[in-house]
Order: structure tokens, then C-alpha cells, then sequence
């Protein structure tokens, strides 16, 4: 089995969340609070809100709350659509929120100031990892490390790692790729639909890949 050229170290994330001190009562002070939150707060309602919620239609905190609190469906569908799979950076993720609900409201001007039924409370998580388990120098090893993984590290290695440098490339893939030399089977991994599979899935599709891949 062919072995890498450098080991690959899996991480055990966690995180702990604080309420920050912005919060949003009407879809205009949504709108308020979007241009000047963290990056933090931006990166926890959308990226990790997948980890929570993304069995739902709406992964997106903003979604949710637009639907739940304010009853504004359009909205909801137009925030769940960004693709978190295209975004390289936070600020640019912001700019598309910001812009997504500020063209609603110019649509649909009377649903500004409505008090919504319960109030959006901007929150920021702090991450926290530890290495877990020895290096990786093999696909099975990483197979096998895989199958260990809890959810929130999975997450971690899969989908936030999408806007650490290169960038749209899970960890796993990037390790592949550039230290394994395998960049079709890279690929592959990479365009798993994180969206549609709970996590449990996702995890079952990456080790059907990469056992795919034992032995060549």
C-alpha cells in the first residue's frame, strides 16, 4: 500500500460558545448586525450551524430564524442557497448575507421593521483541538481513523477546514492529493454533498472511498 510522504494528523476539535452582544429583532437590524459582527459569529451561524441543524432544509442559523421567527419563507430560501462550498473567505461570505437580505427588503420593504417572534442572539465559538491518535502514513491508517472520529472533528477535518488554505479542499483531501499523490481520488472526496448527508453518512461515503482505494 502506497504510503505518504508526510503523515497526516488527525485533531480532536471541540468548542465553546459565548453570546455575543448583538442581537437582531427585525430582519433590518438582522441586516445591521450582519455588516458588523465577528467573523467569528459569521463562521458559527453558517459553517458550524451545519453540525447542528444541516438534517433540515435550512442549515443556516440566518435561515432558520427567518423562517421560525419572522416567517419570511422567501428569505429563508434565499439565505439557505449560498454555497458554502464556494466561499474562500468570511468577508466574502458576509458581503452575500448582507446583500441577500437587504434585496428582500427592498422587495418586500413592509417586513423591515416587524418584530420577529423571538429574537436572533449572535453567538461565537471558540475552537479548541488536541491531536488524536498517532500520524497517518497509509489510506487504511486514515480509514481506520476515520471510523474513530467524533462529530464535531469530523465536521472540523471535512467542511470548516473548507476556508483554511487551499482553500474549498477538505483536509483529508489536501493530504491525499499533495502528499499521497492521488488527485482524482482527492477530487472525489472533496465533492461528497456535506448539505444532503448527516454527518453519520458522510463519514460512511469517505470510508467507501477510500476502502475503494485499499490495496492499489
Amino acid at each position: 500500500m502506497k504510503r505518504a510522504d508526510q503523515p497526516f494528523q488527525f485533531m480532536a476539535a471541540s468548542y465553546l460558545i459565548r453570546i455575543a452582544a448583538q442581537a437582531a429583532q427585525s430582519l433590518r437590524e438582522l441586516a445591521q448586525c450582519l455588516r458588523t459582527c465577528s467573523e467569528a459569529s459569521i463562521f458559527y451561524h453558517t459553517f458550524q450551524s451545519l453540525e447542528t441543524h444541516h438534517y433540515t432544509s435550512f442549515s443556516s442559523d440566518f435561515a432558520q430564524w427567518a423562517l421560525a421567527a419572522c416567517n419570511e419563507a422567501a428569505l429563508a430560501e434565499r439565505l439557505a442557497v449560498v454555497d458554502l462550498r464556494e466561499v474562500v473567505s468570511l468577508a466574502e461570505l458576509r458581503a452575500s448575507l448582507v446583500d441577500t437580505v437587504e434585496a428582500h427588503l427592498r422587495d418586500h420593504p413592509a417586513s423591515a421593521d416587524r418584530k420577529a417572534y423571538e429574537s436572533f442572539y449572535f453567538c461565537e465559538a471558540s475552537e479548541i483541538t488536541v491531536p488524536f491518535g498517532p500520524p497517518v502514513w497509509t489510506l487504511q491508517e486514515m480509514a481506520d481513523g476515520i471510523r474513530l472520529l467524533g462529530h464535531q472533528s469530523l465536521h472540523y477535518h471535512f467542511i470548516s477546514s473548507r476556508l483554511r488554505p487551499p482553500f474549498r479542499m477538505n483536509d483529508f483531501s489536501d493530504w491525499i492529493e499533495h502528499r499521497l499523490g492521488l488527485p482524482r481520488l482527492a477530487a472525489q472526496l472533496n465533492r461528497i454533498d456535506f448539505y444532503n448527508d448527516t454527518l453519520d453518512d458522510l463519514r460512511r461515503d469517505l470510508l467507501a472511498l477510500l476502502e475503494s482505494r485499499q490495496g492499489r
